[in-house]
């Protein structure tokens, strides 16, 4: 049983050690994207409201299109959502 726990401790520092790469080299990408004036970009987001009612019922009013700033890196940067998941979620709600 504790060579089990001994692989799993090993497994699971391995991992943390490899994502915590991973984004320091994404933030290095990043930061020479920036350096170029290419490392944030913009995606056009439809923007809902959802208004409570009487009775638990909800209303959902489309408010427009807006521009939202992305940065074009893995994980979320500088304040930004990554382009990719904006990309893929363009329903915004509020």
């Amino acid at each position: 049983m504790e060579l089990w726990i001994g692989r799993l401790v090993r497994l699971l520092v391995a991992l943390a050690v490899a994502a915590g790469v991973l984004w320091v080299g994404d933030w290095a990408v990043l930061r020479a994207r920036v350096s170029h004036g290419t490392a944030f970009g913009t995606v056009q987001v439809n923007q809902f409201l959802a208004t409570p009612l009487k009775g638990s019922k909800m209303e959902y009013d489309y408010m427009g299109t807006v521009p939202v700033t992305c940065s074009r890196s893995i994980f979320p940067q500088q304040g930004n959502s990554a382009c990719w998941w904006v990309e893929r979620h363009k329903a915004q709600w509020e």
